[in-house]
Formats: structure tokens, sequence, C-alpha cells
């Protein structure tokens, strides 16, 4: 992705940029580093601002069904403020933070089928152009590595991965929306529970953990969901009886009587400034459920699927497209 964006609202003959990040992947609350690569156009040019975005794939729930848009979650000024000549390269260095709540995409190498990424924008002469738009590769966290390993060791299978747009009422939630991983259960669950979906709040002193089950009804009871919220220290990663711990909060899952209300799930409205629709159709999360990672003996042994990468490609080509649409409008 060498120089791959010339800059449309700076207008032809004008700069080109591409960001190259270090490393494969980044873990929540960790350093995300590289270079930001510019070659100067036909003529020198005041550079003002270089900006990253940190973009995410959610889907929404409103009252015409369901969509799928693009929310920048976080954004950073990583340089700006000199002169570059006509055909200079320049490269800027640069080292940011990720928000703890960033979602993890891969397993154990494995893609689970959530999508991120990292766009590049410049501020040149007044004119604001989005640029280079790069995947971000996050890893979890050694405490939610052992949440995780713990569910496969209790014989916890994977379904699917997706992000969520909204909040989860009564926790410390920041982002504007949340990861929910989909898990079938074992056999000595499966006679009250159907799926559990598993969320991770990150901070730097800990981990909460939501659990959600779709509880199974009877003859004279309905089904519902239960939730129940838990919280461990990143500490306690090498101290804890993980099998013990995990299946001690699915017990008291399956066990929870009382369903919760709207109120446990705020979802709120998309934003205009903040959640941009590209259209709809099937997500990353469901592309993962053809067999993005399995759980089963320790969530190993799954495969991505050719339909989740196309799928990432999807997200980043249409990006493209509709960057260039706005800035022929323009």
């Amino acid at each position: 992705m060498v120089f791959k964006r010339l800059l449309g609202a700076i207008g032809v003959g004008g700069p080109s940029v591409d960001t190259v990040l270090d490393g494969e992947a980044v873990m929540p609350g960790g350093a995300l580093s590289g270079q930001v690569r510019l070659r100067g156009g036909g003529a020198a040019v005041e550079i003002e601002e270089i900006g990253l975005e940190l973009l995410a794939r959610v889907e929404a729930e409103h009252e015409e069904g369901e969509s799928e848009g693009t929310v920048a979650f976080e954004r950073y000024v990583v340089g700006g403020g000199f002169l570059l000549d006509a055909d200079e390269e320049r490269s800027v260095p640069f080292s940011v933070t990720v928000p703890w709540e960033t979602p993890v995409t891969e397993l154990y190498g494995q893609p689970l089928g959530v999508v991120l990424g990292v766009r590049t924008e410049l501020a040149v002469a007044d004119a604001r152009d989005r640029g280079d738009l790069d995947p971000l590769v996050v890893r979890p966290l050694p405490v939610q590595e052992a949440v995780l390993e713990a569910l496969g060791q209790l014989g916890f299978g994977f379904r699917s991965a997706d992000l969520e747009h909204g909040r989860i009422g009564g926790t410390g939630q920041r982002l504007p929306f949340y990861q929910e991983i989909e898990l079938t259960p074992p056999p000595r669950y499966a006679h009250t529970v159907s799926e559990i979906e598993l969320t991770f709040l990150t901070t730097a002193s800990g981990l909460e953990v939501v659990l959600e089950a779709d509880k199974r009804g009877g003859p004279l009871t309905p089904g519902h969901d239960a939730l129940t919220r838990f919280t461990v220290r990143h500490e306690d990663v090498p101290v804890l009886d993980w099998n013990s711990e995990v299946d001690g909060w699915i017990r008291r899952l399956a066990e929870h009587r009382e369903a919760y209300g709207a109120q446990a799930y705020v979802h709120s409205a998309p934003h205009a400034d903040h959640y941009a629709v590209h259209g709809s159709g099937p997500g990353a999360g469901a592309a993962g459920a053809a067999g993005a990672a399995g759980l089963g003996a320790g969530f190993v042994g799954g495969m991505v699927t050719a339909e989740v990468v196309d799928e990432i490609g999807d997200f980043f080509e249409g990006e493209d497209e509709d960057e260039a649409e706005e800035s022929e409008e323009d």
C-alpha cells in the first residue's frame, strides 16, 4: 500500500500518503505505532495537520430494521506544521495509545470477523482529505485470553462476533458500541441455555465481563434473557483457577431467573457525526459464523473462511469508494 492514495480534495498533482503500521497486532490499551509516509505532488504545500482515526464496522438496530455503518471511535493528531516540497518524500513516525475498550479482532492469529481500520487524514491549505485506510488487528489481553481459554476448556463453541451500536446500562462503558461474542453451550448447559453472549469492557485496572444468556423456556414458562456482570483485575491472570472461576459465572447465569428489562441495554440512535451508514447486508459477524474460530479444546482449531476475508476487503474498498464520491460532490 505504498503511496496508494492521491488526495482528491487537494486536487490533481497534490501529495500522496501511505500509513505503515509497526507489527501485526496491538492489544487494547496498548501502543499503536508506525509511520505516515508522504510524497509531495507537483508543488510545495503546507501540511497543517496529520490525523489518525480508528474506525469500526458496527451494526445498529432501529425502527426500519438493521443497518451497518462506520464509527470513528478515536482520533489523534500525530504531526503537521511543516512544508512538503514538490516530489519530497517524508516519513512522520507516531505512537498512540488505543482505547482500552477497543474490540478484539483475532484469537491465536485467527480472525473473529470483526472489522477495524486506521484512517489517515491530512489538512492542507484549509482542505481536509481522508487518505490511507489500513486494517487494524487487535489481539486479546492476557485477562481476556484467560476467560476465552476457560470457556473453550469448559466446552463452549464459537458462533460469531460483531459490534453493536448502543450502550449496556449499569456499566462503565465508554465507547458508543460494544462487542458481542456469541457462544454455543456444552451439553451440560444446553437444556437451560441456547446461547451465551460475552462482552468485555476493559479499563486500565481490570475487566468487566458481561454475560447474557438466551434461556430456554419450559412447557409452562416462556424463554427469556438473563444478564450478569463480573469484574476481574489484570493481575488476577496468574493466580486464579480460571476454569473454576468462569464455570461459577456460567452456573450463576444459568440459575438466574429474573429477566432483565429494556433498561439494561440503552440503544442510542445513530448520530450523523459519529455513525455514517454505508448500506446494509450481511455483517462481518455473520460471515464469522461460517467458521471464524473454534472454541472447543481451548479455543483452538477453527479456520477463518474466505467469506470473512472478502467481507474485510469489501469494507475497506467501500470506504474508498464512498470517500471518492464525496470528493467528487465537493
